[in-house]
C-alpha cells in the first residue's frame, strides 16, 4: 500500500520541474499584470481573477503536453487532439468572461473585463507551452490597451459631456 502511494506521488513529468514552476510563475505575473489595471479601476474581475484565470490555462497547456508525452507509451490505443485543450480553454473562459458582461440603465458594461480575461487566457497558454515571447508581446500591448487607452477613452468622453 505504502509502495503504491509513493509510486503514485514520484511520477516524473516530461518537463523538468523548475521549468513547470517557471511557465505557472510567469503566467501569473504577466496575467496579473493585467488583471492589475482591472483591479485598480475598481472593476469585478481583477487581479486574483487574472491570474488564476492564467495560471489555469498554463496548466492546461502543460497537462496537453505531458499527455502527448505519455501518449507515445499507450500506443495505438490512446488518440489525442492538442488543439482540443486550447479550445476547451477558449470555451471555459469565454463562459465566464460573458458573466462579466451586463447591460444595465441603457449601458453595455463589462466588456473590457470580460476581453482581458479571455485574453489572460491566452497568455497563460503561451506560458503553458513555452512561448514566452508570444506571452511578452501579447501582455504589454494588453497593459496598454486597458489602460493607456482607457485614460484617453475617458478624457473624450469627459470632453464630450462638457462641450
Amino acid at each position: 500500500m505504502l509502495d503504491t502511494l509513493a509510486q503514485e506521488f514520484s511520477t516524473t513529468t516530461f518537463l523538468p520541474l523548475g521549468i513547470l514552476a517557471l511557465r505557472l510563475a510567469g503566467a501569473l505575473l504577466l496575467c496579473g499584470l493585467i488583471g492589475f489595471e482591472r483591479e485598480a479601476r475598481d472593476r469585478p474581475a481583477g487581479l486574483r481573477t487574472h491570474m488564476l484565470v492564467g495560471m489555469a490555462a498554463a496548466v492546461y497547456c502543460i497537462l496537453m503536453l505531458e499527455l502527448m508525452n505519455r501518449g507515445e507509451a499507450w500506443g495505438d490505443g490512446a488518440r489525442y487532439d492538442p488543439i482540443r485543450v486550447i479550445e476547451a480553454v477558449t470555451a471555459g473562459v469565454a463562459f465566464l468572461a460573458a458573466g462579466m458582461i451586463v447591460f444595465s440603465g441603457g449601458k453595455v458594461q463589462g466588456l473590457t473585463t470580460g476581453a482581458s480575461l479571455w485574453l489572460a487566457a491566452s497568455v497563460g497558454l503561451a506560458c503553458g507551452l513555452g512561448l514566452w515571447a508570444l506571452a511578452l508581446m501579447v501582455t504589454l500591448p494588453a497593459i496598454t490597451i486597458v489602460w493607456l487607452v482607457g485614460i484617453a477613452e475617458r478624457r473624450l468622453q469627459g470632453r464630450e459631456r462638457s462641450g
